[in-house]
């Protein structure tokens, strides 16, 4: 009896097997994130279309073929791939002096951006390049989407008080909605108020609602039912669906060469940004990540951006983080999202015609918003004050010059602050406390660990820029001590590397301290360090009977010569 009972309970997995159930729900949740993401996102791509001074349709099509190709190339199982505003930002910053109104031209160049982004970012993906997205620290990136939401920001307050704003820079642009605030649409404000007070509180209470969907919904049957435009509230305006067509841009060497600067800006910011989203979400399921893949993945989609006439696409963590909160599991809900595309290109174009250009303002400028982090901003500011200034400096430079600036910026200040570190890096030597246990002090005279003995350690990889504050340490401990010192023990254990400059100072240090009867010993010495070391010369200068693997190795051979 107890057997036939088993056999009827495990009848089902029998006939529908376990892995194919798991399978079956999977997918289940695959369609239904994906289709929760298209109602968020779809009307937010859309008001990207005015950050990026394209029609809406256009950047509709940023989110149909792009996200597929990066479906079925990248490596990632949760990266969302489409409309981005910061690319959208810095692009149309590099474009600001081409007239949007030139129509096809401007979109020729737009999908031309998008093109040869793919092609940099296949090249970054042959030369396994997807370790750049580490030199820009997480601190000024920050700063420059901080930056970057307070430009967009203020773009989309023009449309939010129907007010017309010519002006390209954003400090322009806040002086002309300032100085014309007395004239601004009382309809248009309103509706801009409602919406970004419903986003805020929908969000902070039920963040899994479709809001967008909903405002965007209500706001064109509002516009339909009661005339709208009528009342001087602008809209789309009349709006053809359909599918894009293929084809490639074409542009004149010359103009290639001017765009050269944006894209490179482009490709850093979606190496970084992806990258940045990719691993969160990897890292949360303990899943592998290849983002040399997922550069591959980038640049097919940019491929079908730049060849169906539509702008650069781009990993979004929003949209990311939205999608594994509706269920997301693996790529199923990019192609759905896509699909949904489809049917809303097809069959839904009409009504678009009477969205008011305010909703879609408001909730780019809530997107904006959202992209001003204050609270990790308060994090490093407490726990960094340098790095904060770093954020800061980032910021205002979008703010006040460009977002294709304030990426080169922030590219140079990850750098410049990486290089501070190892320019500066920490020194000390080791001495014993009063409970007898070593500790370690900064570089000062007469700090032996015991008799004649003195152990020093050097915080970085010696190169040409920091290895004086080596030879300045040395020359503290020997010349200044009041004791005499007879050996000095490095201990290498941060230093991995040292150049030519770096190896020559290091011989002559060595040298000094002979003459003045002082041993130098170099101890935790990685094989890495051991073969530049042989390679310098500085192991035929001090001897191989003195370089050790171990401190107390090192220490052991003081006290056999001492005691000599």
């Amino acid at each position: 009896m107890s057997r036939f009972l088993e056999t009827i309970r495990a009848l089902p997995e029998r006939l529908v097997p376990a892995t194919a159930v798991r399978a079956i729900a999977s997918r289940s949740s695959d369609i239904w994130a994906g289709l929760s993401v298209a109602a968020m996102s779809i009307p937010s791509v859309m008001g990207y279309a005015r950050i990026a001074n394209v029609p809406p349709l256009t950047a509709l099509y940023t989110i149909l073929f792009p996200p597929v190709a990066f479906a079925l190339l990248g490596s990632s199982r949760h990266l969302m791939v489409g409309a981005d505003s910061a690319t959208a930002a810095i692009f149309s910053n590099g474009l600001s002096l081409s007239d949007p109104a030139a129509g096809q031209h401007y979109i020729t160049l737009v999908s031309a951006i998008a093109l040869l982004n793919a092609a940099l970012l296949l090249i970054a993906r042959v030369c396994k390049l997807g370790f750049l997205a580490d030199f820009l620290s997480r601190t000024v990136l920050v700063g420059f989407m901080a930056g970057v939401g307070v430009q967009i920001g203020v773009a989309m307050l023009g449309d939010m008080l129907s007010i017309p704003v010519k002006a390209h820079a954003t400090l322009a642009q806040a002086f002309t909605i300032l100085t014309h605030i007395s004239s601004l649409g009382a309809i248009a404000t309103a509706i801009s108020v409602g919406t970004c007070v419903a986003t805020y509180l929908t969000r902070r209470v039920m963040p899994m609602f479709p809001i967008a969907l909903v405002a965007v919904s209500g706001s064109i049957l509002l516009s339909w039912a009661t005339g709208l435009e009528a009342r001087g509230v602008a809209v789309i305006g009349p709006f053809v669906g359909g599918l894009p067509s293929f084809s490639i841009p074409i542009i004149s060497w010359h103009e290639m060469l001017l765009l050269m600067p944006v894209v490179g800006s482009c490709v850093f910011v979606i190496i970084a940004q992806s990258a940045a989203a990719s691993r969160t979400f990897a890292d949360m399921f303990g899943e592998p990540l290849d983002e040399n893949a997922d550069l591959l993945g980038l640049a097919a989609a940019n491929a079908a951006a730049g060849m169906t006439g539509t702008f650069t696409v781009n990993g979004s963590l929003t949209q990311s983080a939205f999608a594994v909160q509706a269920g997301a599991r693996t790529q199923t809900t990019q192609i759905v999202y896509a699909a949904v595309t489809l049917c809303v290109l097809l069959f839904l174009s009409g009504p678009l015609r009477y969205l008011p250009r305010c909703v879609l303002g408001a909730i780019v400028f809530c997107v904006a918003a959202g992209m001003i982090r204050i609270q990790t901003l308060r994090d490093i500011r407490k726990e960094s004050p340098g790095e904060f200034r770093l954020a800061i400096v980032t910021a205002a430079t979008v703010i006040g010059i460009g977002v294709e600036q304030g990426i080169l910026i922030a590219i140079g200040l990850s750098l410049l602050h990486h290089v501070r570190h190892s320019y500066r890096p920490h020194t000390g030597i080791v001495v014993l406390a009063s409970d007898g246990e070593p500790e370690v002090e900064t570089v000062h005279p007469d700090g032996e660990i015991e008799p004649g003995l003195v152990v020093y350690r050097f915080g970085a990889d010696l190169f040409y820029a920091n290895c004086r504050l080596f030879s300045a340490d040395i020359h503290t401990l020997t010349r200044d001590a009041k004791v005499p010192v007879r050996c000095i023990i490095v201990d290498c254990s941060a230093i991995t590397d040292l150049d030519y400059s770096a190896a020559r100072l290091v011989r002559g240090v060595i040298e000094d301290c002979g003459k003045g009867g002082i041993t130098m010993m170099f101890a935790r010495v990685s094989p890495f360090l051991h073969a530049d070391m042989a390679r310098h010369g500085i192991i035929e200068t001090v001897g191989e009977n003195n370089i050790f693997w171990k401190m107390h190795t090192a220490k052991a051979a003081f006290h056999h010569f001492a005691s000599l």
